[in-house]
Formats: structure tokens, C-alpha cells, sequence
């Protein structure tokens, strides 16, 4: 494939920083003598604390609790959980209180010698229908009664998926500094302008007096989306009440036992079929465990009911979305945000489906692919290109599927092999019209008397390399060095708000804007004047208005896509699941870097393909059990096999140089890719993810 300019690959911008190991992480500030911070957590998962007793806490250590924040409340989307447990709590491990000391050992000691009496109360901790209901949608398109009224046939099927840890190298943590009236708060993050929202509602303070700096960050996945504005609130209370700096930094298992995770799910799919074996419309009911407080889990529901059939086109629909409130840790972000857990049911059921009617797994699946013009789930339409029939035969080709799916028929020795084919897509951008009425991104371009320039946005690099992309774009359009542009961590006292480093938006919004300013500095260039140039989103144009009340229209402005075949061995004495080769195309539009995206492309592929597979984290009554990399299994070399994936180049009108989101997409089809290349080898359905070596067992 030829790689044009802004394909070609370059050194990354932080990469000498990282490996020259002069990056500082948050635990690595010691310009301070700062104070250290330990939280009290509940035991229990659903009680009424009657009382607080602290030890007697020796000079220089203190306590800090829900009287110290002026309003107790944490902003996700709403503030609808406290910054320290008031009268109740929820889940085990919610914050009650801190005690801070000099040193941490001293706040460990003394935050174990408090002594909480609570009444405990009955907890709800299984997902099920009978759950508190935080959020709802619906929609339907085409006319679903006639159509199971009219059917021949009504298939029906339920779903599972599980937790999925986010498990980022660097644990969460943050450092907060109240001085002069100003609330200075650094860590690892994502979205610096959401912990400035959420420190501005619990201090009652403004956007000029509270400053949020984003540190060198070592991984986030989602997982540092919106768990970073609770524990930051926790840290600025410290900082607060006692007027000194305060740092807090979890261990492993504080981080895995009570931070978000990826929403468990259940989801039912029942679809009416007529005498041919065709679909005539289908009725989905999704159900995500939300945990004990809702925080983003109306968008994952919202991206995940929007995905409900996948890459498809599907006559007629209806589709129910609930987010269920369980007494166990609040779930949030996570890579793909409710996309993986609605593709993995519907590219299963689609080939359950094939197998009831009689028909070709493969073959009935592409007669549903959507073309271009198509409606989409909510009534929106594909607008754009789609080059699905590319991917496809690409992968066919390469893998050989449809041989092999004959060459693997009737296997009875112990080593049975098996090929998956999955089909998966990735709404670009915030759901709905959210980027222009909510986010409404302003992102700065910034020359330097020196000629140098200076990208200033809120999107902070955690290892995806926005920082090299965006340089490359300015460098690019202005027709300098690359070495002539630069771009820090995100400081909200220099760096306006472009929004949020999520929904894969970060390359094709963020990246947008700053073209458009890139283009006028070009028009304008001075020699040795500074100038400032600023951009604000302009919505691309949509077929049909996104209508949130109706959950109808455009979803989103465009879509990236993905195919992928793998084959496995099973090994029916052990159930053992060996990974032999995964063939895998993809269309994200121009890619910002050849190698970046490769390197998301294989990350985003492994992590779908341990949701799929070893990736087994549970609570026991309330407790999330898996609490450390010893007991919680994620993928090492040896877990996964030899990866031939490329790009299929399909230029974006409103994506810098083409560019479409891509940090998500490959993550959605490596469970279900997985999980069909083991009905393939064992002729058994897997009906819940993760399949495990003991699911496994069950299937033989």
C-alpha cells in the first residue's frame, strides 16, 4: 500500500522523554514536601455508617472527611455520587474519609486503626430485571409488530459479558496544592477540563481558581476518564482543609478492587424470520450493570444500544436499553465504551442465527453488511463510503476462511482447529450532537516569536501518540520541520478546552481544528511575530439531525471499520486455546502515522481478544475478587500469536488528511472473532464472555 506524507512513520514526540527516562509521573514530584493521603473504605456493600471513630492522630497527621467539601458531590455527568460516603454506602471500597500524614506508612497505620460501626442493609448484587433503574432509552425503526406478527419463525437469545480491568501500567494518582485561593490539582488523566468541572462544583469555585495539570500518564484506556475527577475531589479536599500539599497514589489492589471497570451485560435478542430463513425485523433488550452510582454509564449505554446490530442493516428494529444500579463498584469508561459487549452478542447471534435457518455462517451474515445509503440503527443513514466488501475479500484471501471452515468440519482428534470470522464498526466522535451542543471544542495554535509553534489543547497523550499526530498535522500544513512544532501536557490555565481524550474524536475533531488554524497561520505567516489563532467545532454536515428524546437520526458523523479471521487449536483434554494467526483489515481513513496506528490497531486487537478469552474478573459478595496481576489474567506474549493486519486507505472529508477515529475500533471484534473460531472447532455456541479455559471445559 502506497503511504503518503502524513502516513509516514516518525519518531514520537515523547519518545526520548520515555526512554530517556526524564518523564515525570505523578509519584515522581518530589519538588514539595507534601503530605500523603489514605483512604477509609466501606467493608460492606449496601449500609448506614451510625459512626466514625479515628484514632488519636499524632501532630502533622489529620483527618478529612464530607465536612470539609463544601458541596459533597462529584460531576461525571451529574453529581450523582459523594466525594466522601454520608450516610450510606453503596459499595465496598467507597471512600468514607482520609487520614493524611508526613509519610505514607504513617497514613497506612493510622487509616487502619479507624473504626466505622455500620448497620448493614440488604445489597442488590446480581445484574437481573428486578434492578434500581438509573437511565432508559428505546427506539425503533420500521414496523416491528408486522413483522413478528407476520413471522414464520422467532429465534431468541441472551448474552453475557463481564468485567474487564482496565489494567494501565501506572496505578491512579493525583497530587492537589491550595494556595493563594487557587486549587492546583496534578495527575494521571485523561480529561483534564472534567476534573476541573467536577473541583469547580465541590469547592464552589470558578474556572480562574482552579488550574488542573496532566502529568506524564502511564496508560488509561477509560479507566482515567472519570475515575480521576473522584479521587482528585478527595485529594483538593485534603488539600483544602489543610492548606498543605497533599499526594494520593493507589497500589495495585486499592486501584483494581474499587475503580470503574468495563459494564457487565446482558442482552436478549429475539429476531422474527420468515419461511426463506430471511430477517424480517429484530427486538433487542440490553441490560448494563452500572454499579452503584451511574457516573458515564448513560453514554456507554447510549454507543452500546446504538451498536446493537453491529455492522448490519436490519429491516426492522427495536431496541430497549437500561443502566441497572447494583451495590457493587461503579462502572465507566472503558476502550470501545459499550460498543464491545452489543458486537460480540450481535455477531454471535447473527451466526446462530445462520446455523438455525440452515445457511452459511459467513454468507448470511454479508447479506445484512451495510453499503453506503443504508439507515442505520436509529433511523440515521450511511452517508459516507463504506468499504466493507474491500476488507473483507482482503481477509478472506489472506486467511483462507472459507477453506479452511471445510477443511475443519467433523474433527474428533484431541487438537481441533477452528476459524473465526468477525465484522465490527466504530461510531467517530461523541454520541449524538453532544460535540456541538455540549463539548463545542476550542483548540489554539500558538507561533512563537522564534517560529517555533505550539499545539495548545485539552487531549493528553497516554501512550496513543496524539501529541506527534497533531505536531504533524501543523507541521504538515505549514511545510516546516516537524523539530519546529511542539506540544506539552495539557495546563487549563493555558490550554483552552477542546474536550475529552475519548470516543476516538481526539485525531478527527481536535485534529481538524487545529488544521483549519494551521491553514490560516500559513496564509499569514510573519517572521518573528507571535500570534495566537484559535478554532472552534463546526459540525460536519449530517443526513438526518440526531434527536436525543427520540434517540433517532445520526449517531454519528461517520464510521470506522474492521474485519478480522483467527485461527486456534483447542486442545479437548486440557481445553486449552492456542491463538495460531489472526488476519485483520481496517478503514480508518488516512491514518495520522503508519506506525502509530498500526501500534493501536495491536493493542486495541489484544485487549478484545483477552475480553474475549482470559480476562475473567467477578464480585463475591459485593468484592471484585481478581485484585492483582496475579489473579487477574491479562495477555503476555505467549497469549497471543502472529498478527497480519493492515490498512485500507478511505479518505474522510472532515478528518485532517482524511483522518477518521481509530483508537477504539479494533478492540470490538477481537471477543467475538475468538469466540466463533471456538464454535468453529467444537460445533458449540458460546453464549458468555469471557470463554475461559473452565467455559471451555463446560462446551466439551
Amino acid at each position: 500500500m502506497h503511504i503518503s506524507r502524513i502516513q509516514a512513520p516518525v519518531k514520537k514526540k515523547d519518545h526520548d522523554e520515555k526512554f530517556g527516562a526524564h518523564a515525570l509521573f505523578v509519584d515522581d514530584l518530589q519538588d514539595k514536601v507534601y503530605l500523603y493521603a489514605k483512604a477509609v473504605r466501606s467493608p460492606v456493600p449496601h449500609g448506614k455508617i451510625k459512626s466514625i471513630e479515628f484514632p488519636e492522630l499524632p501532630e502533622g497527621c489529620y483527618k478529612v472527611t464530607m465536612d470539609d467539601v463544601p458541596q459533597n458531590g462529584v460531576v461525571v455527568i451529574q453529581a450523582d455520587q459523594p466525594v466522601f460516603a454520608g450516610d450510606v454506602v453503596r459499595y465496598i471500597g467507597e471512600c468514607i474519609c482520609l487520614i493524611v500524614a508526613p509519610t505514607q506508612r504513617m497514613a497506612d497505620e493510622l487509616a487502619a486503626e479507624v473504626k466505622l460501626d455500620i448497620e448493614e442493609l440488604e445489597p442488590d448484587l446480581e445484574l437481573r430485571k428486578g434492578n434500581e433503574i438509573a437511565h432508559e432509552y428505546r427506539y425503533e425503526t420500521g414496523d416491528v409488530e408486522r413483522a413478528f406478527a407476520e413471522a414464520v419463525d422467532i429465534f431468541e437469545e441472551t448474552f453475557e459479558t463481564g468485567y474487564q480491568e482496565q489494567a494501565y501500567i501506572e496505578p491512579q494518582g493525583m497530587i492537589a496544592e491550595w494556595e493563594d485561593g487557587i486549587m492546583t490539582v496534578k495527575g494521571s488523566l485523561q480529561c483534564p477540563y472534567y476534573v476541573q468541572t467536577s473541583i469547580k462544583h465541590a469547592f464552589k469555585l470558578d474556572d480562574q481558581h482552579v488550574r488542573i495539570i496532566q502529568m506524564a500518564t502511564g496508560g488509561g484506556f477509560g479507566g482515567k476518564e472519570d475515575y480521576p475527577s473522584v479521587i482528585g475531589c478527595q485529594v483538593a479536599a485534603a488539600a483544602y482543609a489543610i492548606g498543605k500539599p497533599v499526594k494520593m497514589i493507589y497500589r495495585r489492589q486499592e486501584d483494581m478492587e474499587v475503580t470503574t471497570k468495563r459494564h457487565p451485560s446482558k442482552s436478549t435478542y429475539r429476531t422474527a424470520l420468515d419461511k426463506d430463513g430471511n430477517i424480517l425485523a429484530m427486538d433487542i433488550d440490553v441490560m448494563f450493570n452500572g454499579g452503584a452510582y451511574p457516573g458515564l454509564s448513560s453514554v456507554v449505554l447510549q454507543r452500546g444500544l446504538i451498536c446493537a446490530t453491529s455492522v448490519y442493516t436490519i429491516p426492522a428494529v427495536r431496541a430497549l436499553g437500561t443502566i441497572n444500579l447494583t451495590n457493587t463498584v461503579p462502572n465507566g469508561a472503558y476502550r470501545g465504551f459499550g460498543a464491545p459487549q452489543t458486537t460480540f452478542a450481535m455477531e454471535q447471534h447473527m451466526a446462530h442465527l445462520a446455523k438455525h435457518v440452515g445457511q452459511d455462517v459467513l454468507d448470511f451474515r454479508l447479506k445484512y453488511v451495510a453499503k453506503q445509503g443504508d439507515h442505520t440503527s436509529t433511523g440515521g443513514k450511511h452517508s459516507t463510503k463504506i468499504v466493507m466488501p474491500e476488507l473483507i475479500d482482503r481477509v478472506l484471501k489472506k486467511s483462507d476462511y472459507r477453506n479452511k471452515v471445510e477443511q475443519f468440519k467433523n474433527q474428533t482428534g484431541r487438537y481441533r482447529r477452528g476459524i473465526g470470522f468477525a465484522m465490527f464498526s466504530h461510531g467517530c466522535g461523541f454520541t449524538g450532537s453532544a460535540e456541538r451542543d455540549l463539548l463545542k471544542s476550542v483548540a489554539h495554535l500558538y507561533k512563537h516569536a522564534d517560529n517555533r509553534v505550539e499545539v495548545r489543547v485539552a487531549n493528553t497523550d497516554i501512550g496513543q501518540g496524539i501529541k506527534t499526530t497533531l505536531c504533524k498535522i501543523v507541521a504538515d500544513t505549514l511545510d516546516i520541520p516537524l523539530e519546529r512544532v511542539f506540544c506539552n501536557n495539557p495546563d487549563t490555565f493555558i490550554v483552552p478546552d477542546s474536550g475529552p481524550t475519548v470516543a476516538s474524536r481526539s485525531l478527527m475533531i481536535v485534529g481538524r481544528l487545529i488544521q483549519r488554524a494551521a491553514i490560516r497561520m500559513k496564509e499569514e505567516w510573519e517572521d518573528g511575530v507571535e500570534k495566537l489563532y484559535e478554532e472552534h467545532f463546526i459540525e460536519e454536515p449530517t443526513t438526518i439531525a440526531w434527536d436525543i428524546t427520540k434517540f433517532f437520526g445520526d449517531a454519528y458523523p461517520t464510521y470506522s471499520w474492521g474485519v478480522y479471521a483467527l485461527e486456534t487449536i483447542v486442545d479437548t483434554v486440557t481445553a486449552k486455546t492456542e491463538l495460531v494467526k489472526l488476519w485483520g483489515a481496517y478503514d480508518i481513513g488516512t491514518p495520522g502515522d503508519e506506525t502509530i496506528a498500526m501500534g493501536q490497531m495491536m493493542g486495541g486487537l489484544t485487549q478484545g481478544l483477552a475480553y474475549g478469552s482470559i480476562e475473567d474478573m467477578v464480585a463475591v459478595d459485593g468484592k471484585i475478587k481478581q485484585n492483582a496481576f496475579n489473579s487477574y489474567n491479562i495477555p503476555t506474549s505467549s497469549d497471543i500469536c502472529d498478527f497480519d493486519l493492515e490498512f485500507v486507505n478511505n479518505p474522510y472529508e472532515w478528518g485532517p488528511y482524511g483522518a477518521k477515529g481509530a483508537g477504539e475500533l479494533p478492540l470490538n471484534g477481537g471477543a467475538p472473532v475468538y469466540t466463533q473460531s471456538i464454535e468453529n472447532a467444537l460445533g458449540a455456541d458460546v453464549m458468555k464472555i469471557p470463554c475461559t479455559v473452565e467455559e471451555v471445559m463446560e462446551l466439551l
